[in-house]
C-alpha cells in the first residue's frame, strides 16, 4: 500500500489537533486525540505493529515499527523518524485552518507547514519501503509525538522507552534519529534551547482615589521590566555565542495586570522566554536571571517567579555530524544543494540527543511559513522531502 503525500497531508490537516497552549479549553480542536486515531488506523493498514504510549491523560505519542532485514535485537540498525501531532492555535488565520486547500503549488491550513508536512513525507516514505522491502531496510521507528508546541513532554517521555522501561516498539537506544519541522530542506545540526516562565510582583489594592494608600504592583514591575531590558543588552549580551546559532537571547512576551482602571493593582505578571545556545541549561540561564534581578530591583519587593512551564534542550552538532553528512548527501542528489545550518528555535531533537541518539532536523516548509495566518506548505518541497526520507532509509540498513 503507498500513500500520496499530498493527499496525506491534506487528511492531516483536516483533523484539528490543537494544542491548548496552556490555556484552559477543551472542545474538538483541542489536544491531539482524533489524529493519534487516524495515525493508527493508517499504521495498521499498512500491516505495521503499532504501540501507544500515554504522556497526559487523552494525550498519547504513538509509535509504528517497521521491521528491516536484521532485527535491531540481532543487531540491526534502528532508525528513528519523528513528527509532532500539534498544532498552534488558529485564532486570527484568514484561510480556513481545517479545511485543507490547494492553491498554486501550495496547501494551505493549520500545521500545513509545521509538521503535519513532515510528517506526511514521513508516512509516504515508510509506505513506500513497507510495500518494497528493500534488501539491507534498517528496521524503522516513526514516532508521532505529543506537546512539542507547549512543553517538549512527548518527546521526554518518549526517551524513557529506551533509557528506562523498554517496550516491544522499542527494544533499545535508536541508532540515529531525524526530526520532522519546516527546514527548508536543509539539515539542522544545531539548535538553541528555551526557557519559560511567569514573574510576578506584589502590591496592596486600594480605591484609585486614593493611590498613594496602596502599593501599585504594575510599578514594581516596571522597574523589572527596565532591569531585564538592561540584562538582555548588556548581561547575556557578553555571553559565548554559538558559531552557527548565535547568541543567547532574553524576552519578554506577555504583562498581566490590574482588575479595572480605578483600582491599584495588587498583582502583575509577565512571562519570560530565555534562548540558550547549545552548551547552556535551561536551570543555569533561568537561575542567572533570578539572581541577577534580585540584586538589580528595590531592596524588599524582589519579583517572584514560577517554576518554568517550559524547558527545551539544545541540540549540540558535536555528536551528529556523520548522520548529516550520510542526509545531505542524499538531499544533495534529491534537490541538488543542502547546507548544514544552526537555527535559534527548540525541537524535539535535542531530547533525543540527551538521551544518547544522534540526531538531526529536516523536512519542508519554512519557518516563516509556520504559525502564520496564511499557513502553507509548498507541495513540490513535501514531494522532495518524502524522496529524501525514502532514499537516506534504504542507504542506512
Amino acid at each position: 500500500m503507498q500513500l500520496d503525500p499530498v493527499e496525506t497531508l491534506a487528511q492531516l490537516v483536516a483533523i484539528p489537533s490543537v494544542n491548548p497552549m496552556g490555556r484552559s479549553v477543551c472542545g474538538p480542536p483541542f489536544f491531539e486525540e482524533r489524529l493519534t486515531e487516524h495515525l493508527e488506523r493508517v499504521f495498521r493498514r499498512l500491516g505495521l505493529a503499532v504501540e501507544r504510549q500515554q504522556v497526559a491523560p487523552g494525550r498519547e505519542n504513538l509509535i509504528a515499527r517497521l521491521e528491516g532485514d536484521v532485527p535491531p535485537e540481532r543487531g540491526g540498525r534502528l532508525i528513528l523518524l519523528d513528527a509532532h501531532q500539534d498544532t498552534v492555535p488558529v485564532e486570527g488565520m484568514t484561510v480556513e485552518p481545517f479545511s485543507p486547500a490547494i492553491r498554486d503549488g501550495r496547501l494551505y491550513g493549520r500545521g500545513a507547514c509545521d509538521a503535519k508536512g513532515g510528517m506526511a513525507a514521513m508516512l509516504a516514505a515508510v509506505a513506500l519501503l513497507a510495500d518494497q522491502r528493500p534488501p539491507g531496510m534498517p528496521t524503522v521507528l516513526l514516532s508521532c509525538t505529543v506537546n512539542e508546541e507547549y512543553g517538549f513532554s512527548g518527546a521526554a517521555a518518549l526517551t524513557r522507552l529506551w533509557t528506562g522501561r523498554s517496550s516491544g516498539i522499542v527494544p533499545r537506544r535508536p541508532d540515529v534519529a531525524v526530526v520532522a519541522e519546516p527546514t527548508g530542506l536543509e539539515v539542522v545540526v544545531a539548535h538553541k534551547g528555551v526557557v519559560r516562565w511567569k514573574c510576578h510582583t506584589t502590591g496592596r489594592a486600594v480605591h484609585s482615589a486614593e493611590p498613594q494608600s496602596g502599593e501599585n504592583a504594575i510599578y514594581r514591575m516596571a522597574h523589572v521590566l527596565v532591569a531585564i531590558d538592561r540584562h538582555a543588552r548588556e548581561g547575556i549580551g557578553g555571553m559565548a555565542s554559538h558559531p552557527l546559532c548565535g547568541p543567547a537571547t532574553l524576552s519578554v512576551g506577555t504583562v498581566h495586570g490590574g482588575l479595572s482602571v480605578n483600582t491599584v493593582p495588587d498583582r502583575c505578571t509577565i512571562e519570560i522566554d530565555r534562548r540558550l545556545p547549545p552548551g547552556e541549561q535551561p536551570e543555569e540561564a533561568r537561575r542567572r536571571l533570578i539572581d541577577y534581578l534580585a540584586g538589580a530591583v528595590e531592596p524588599g519587593s524582589p519579583p517572584q517567579h514560577d517554576p518554568p512551564f517550559m524547558e527545551g534542550l539544545a541540540l549540540s552538532d558535536e555528536a551528529n555530524r556523520p548522520l548529516a553528512e550520510r542526509l545531505s548527501a542524499v538531499v544533495r542528489e534529491v534537490v541538488g544543494g543542502c547546507r548544514q545550518v544552526g537555527v535559534p528555535y527548540a525541537t524535539n531533537a535535542a531530547f533525543f540527543a540527551a538521551a544518547g541518539v544522534p540526531s538531526v532536523v529536516f523536512g519542508p516548509g519554512r519557518l516563516e511559513q509556520a504559525h502564520t495566518q496564511d499557513e502553507w506548505l509548498p507541495l513540490s518541497q513535501l514531494q522532495q522531502a518524502a524522496e529524501v526520507y525514502y532514499r537516506f532509509l534504504r542507504i542506512s540498513g
